[in-house]
């Protein structure tokens, strides 16, 4: 099978569709009728006069960022975009002609008619365009991982705390029921108790080396760069492939981990903790000069209850979403209990026997937060000021699952952390990566 170009979205996994309830459209969406029957049906929201809607910038136009603007423009009209390159700002502004083009996110940050952003930037630039925009009264859509290490995610969650903003994190798999489904039949013991939770996550490309070009016009290379080590453009550093170098995200761990890590956490209930050790080791040595995350890894948390969680790589040099087909049922979570499993991925829910998803849960279970459409979810909550159903806390937990991964897998030994304090337990140089050095000149008094 022909693989997708690295930055390709999955073919496989469409994006969310909802069914109205009955029989036989409930076994089309292989979800149980009682289910379909308590879940409420999330019609879009009725279009609303030009003066209520709320206007949105959006803050980086690449693939992702525009896909997400076309998600808010059904709530909100897109009135800016932004972007420090002048091609991916040409495209934002194709599809949003009447935006105002910008190439600097702070000057959107001045616009006073602006009520939310659309954080779609790559990952190193997250937590600045973050807190820019909820100082400036501006509440937030951010792409996942929130952050790009552990510290950022502490100072973002203060900053929410402090601004009184809503931070809505794009691990949009919290408003598929499905995700949901299998987290309330962990929560109230239908598999027993949790014991063991295996998370599956894409292989990332071992690639490499590249050669530095010169820098395409157009773009603001040091920009660009931002916070991260000033280095030569190599064109597989830029857009798409960012995720594959550590200075930058952290490989598929931080990728498709933020939304997997997440949905163990929330299954075990420990979405405002985590783990209190964690393990990693790199399963295939990287290509000198080439891309520098761990394509290959295997990661083992232990939390305070006793569960323990095995996240581990795909088999293969597999791109960004294009899981190979024998590998498509691993690309998820399974969760382990005394009395059964519940496996759980994009488009699949199943489970060890069939009374497991088919029993109705009683009157009195715990019921977790329902979103039929994360976007939607988000500018509910603009109006309504109550959290969104990934708030800042939330991502930053889940980030931070992921970045304990990378850090572990880097260093290549077993890692005490303490959730509480959010530090590791006497260790000096783990604790040195809860931060990165940040280059001068794009450091927090960038957006002061």
């Amino acid at each position: 099978m022909k693989q997708k170009p690295a930055g390709s979205r999955p073919a496989t996994f469409p994006r969310r569709f909802f069914i109205k309830t009955s029989a036989g459209l409930a076994a089309a969406a292989g979800l149980p009728k009682w289910f379909l029957d308590q879940t409420e049906v999330h019609a879009a929201t009725k279009e609303l006069g030009p003066n209520d809607q709320p206007a949105v910038a959006l803050i980086g136009c690449g693939g992702q960022g525009r896909g997400d603007a076309k998600n808010a423009s059904k709530f909100g009209r897109i009135v800016a975009v932004c972007d420090v390159d002048d091609k991916n700002l040409a495209e934002g502004k194709k599809m949003f002609p009447d935006a105002k083009e910008y190439k600097d996110f702070r000057k959107v940050m001045e616009q006073p008619d602006i009520h939310a952003i659309v954080c779609g930037t790559v990952d190193h630039w997250h937590t600045l365009v973050s807190m820019a925009a909820m100082r400036s009264g501006k509440d937030v859509y951010c792409e996942k991982p929130l952050t790009l290490c552990i510290d950022e995610g502490k100072n973002l969650v203060k900053t929410v705390h402090d601004t009184k903003r809503i931070l809505q994190v794009g691990s949009q798999q919290r408003s598929d029921r499905r995700f949901r489904l299998a987290c309330e039949l962990v929560r109230n013991g239908r598999i027993g108790k949790l014991q063991h939770i295996d998370v599956w996550l894409p292989s990332g490309p071992r690639r490499g080396p590249f050669a530095s070009r010169p820098v395409p016009p157009g773009l603001n290379w040091d920009f660009w760069l931002g916070q991260t080590p000033a280095l030569d453009y190599v064109p597989e550093r830029c857009h798409a492939n960012f995720r594959y170098w550590w200075e930058y995200s952290g490989g598929t761990m931080t990728d498709w981990g933020a939304h997997h890590n997440d949905i163990a956490l929330w299954g075990a209930g420990l979405d405002r903790s985590g783990p209190v050790s964690v393990e990693g080791k790199e399963l295939a040595p990287m290509i000198p000069g080439g891309f520098t995350a761990s394509a290959d890894y295997e990661v083992k948390f232990t939390y305070e209850n006793g569960v323990t969680q095995s996240t581990r790589s795909t088999d293969g040099d597999t791109p960004y979403g294009g899981v190979a087909a024998k590998d498509r049922q691993r690309n998820g979570v399974k969760f382990h209990g005394s009395d059964g499993w519940i496996w759980v991925t994009r488009g699949d829910i199943q489970a060890s026997k069939d009374g497991i998803l088919e029993e109705k849960l009683p009157s009195n279970a715990t019921r977790l937060y329902e979103s039929g459409d994360h976007m939607q979810n988000f500018f509910d909550c603009i109006r309504s000021r109550k959290q969104p159903i990934c708030e800042a806390e939330i991502g930053h937990r889940s980030a931070t699952v992921c970045h304990l991964g990378v850090i572990a897998i880097r260093i290549g030994r077993k890692l005490q952390w303490d959730p509480k304090k959010e530090q590791f337990v006497n260790d000096s140089e783990a604790n040195y990566w809860i931060k990165r050095p940040m280059r001068k000149g794009y450091g927090y008094d960038f957006i002061a």
